[in-house]
């Protein structure tokens, strides 16, 4: 197929989501809270629920979104590159309807054999019509590139130059991946040994918004009182494959505006960095 380009500028929507205590739970529970029962129970028990606002990223990388934002690209090639969230108001309800609105805003050629960006900016509101997020969710279609696109804009975050100032360990447990099925994330690569296998994977991996969520967790309890309305900027890059079992650990560093930059590596093998270019602003 051939990218077409004339649907940069297209909104698509309005996608209205149903969202209820389970499915906050669970997304809380995929992204690592409360794995030994108790530490972070706060995060996936309804007793004083930290809801993780990250939660909203699921709209707008969901399969049907996918699906509906058809530029051309081959499917088998599509992975998650980045978000950059910016949330509005708190999300604090524990269900309600959102509402999203998502703009094509942009494809960009990396070239042949690198792939195509595509750029997504999606606005969620609440049932009460307050604006809580606003994000350019990125993809990588690594099949795609080469089609005489413009290129990326530079947007790269600058990582300090010295060794960390925090260090949070984590796991993911085995069966992580499939725990994000019951919110709707059912793309294969994250449940289907053979599918996973078919290209290029060892197994069915980690899904990158949990990793997102994991990392989001550990600076709000560290930084921010355990209080996640007070994010205001949540941005970060995929840069490696994680996988269910896998020791993981975030690595802060603290800047002096109430402000971090953070990355997620392989807690055995540090070099192998998950999650990178990352930063977080609060209030």
């Amino acid at each position: 197929m051939t990218i077409n380009t004339d649907l940069v500028g297209k909104v698509y929507g309005p996608y209205e989501t149903q969202y209820d205590l389970n499915d906050l739970l669970a997304f809380g529970v995929g992204s690592g809270a409360a794995q030994d029962g108790k530490t972070d129970l706060d995060w996936a028990f309804e007793k004083d629920l930290k809801v993780n606002p990250v939660f909203l990223a699921t709209i707008d990388a969901s399969d049907k979104v996918t699906e509906d934002i058809n530029f051309g690209f081959n499917w088998d090639g599509v992975l998650h590159w980045g978000i950059d969230m910016k949330f509005h108001h708190p999300f604090v309800k524990k269900a309600g309807k959102l509402t999203t609105n998502i703009t094509l805003t942009g494809l960009y050629d990396r070239g042949e054999g690198r792939g195509c960006l595509a750029q997504k900016t999606g606005e969620t509101f609440d049932e009460d019509g307050n604006k809580l997020l606003t994000i350019d969710n990125w993809d990588i279609c690594l099949y795609d590139g080469g089609f005489g696109g413009p290129k990326a804009p530079q947007d790269i975050v600058e990582m300090p130059d010295r060794a960390p100032d925090f260090e949070f360990d984590d796991h993911l447990n085995l069966n992580s991946a499939l725990v994000f099925r019951l919110i709707g994330i059912y793309h294969h690569l994250h449940a289907d040994w053979e599918y996973a296998k078919e290209f290029g994977y060892e197994k069915p991996f980690y899904m990158g918004l949990g990793l997102a969520g994991l990392a989001f967790r550990h600076i709000t309890n560290q930084f921010m009182g355990r209080r996640p309305e007070r994010m205001k900027r949540f941005k970060l890059r995929f840069t490696g494959v994680s996988y269910p079992g896998m020791d993981v650990r975030t690595q802060v560093w603290e800047m002096p505006d109430q402000s971090v930059r953070f990355r997620v590596v392989d807690a055995n093998n540090p070099e192998t960095i998950l999650l990178n270019f990352a930063l977080a602003e609060w209030q």
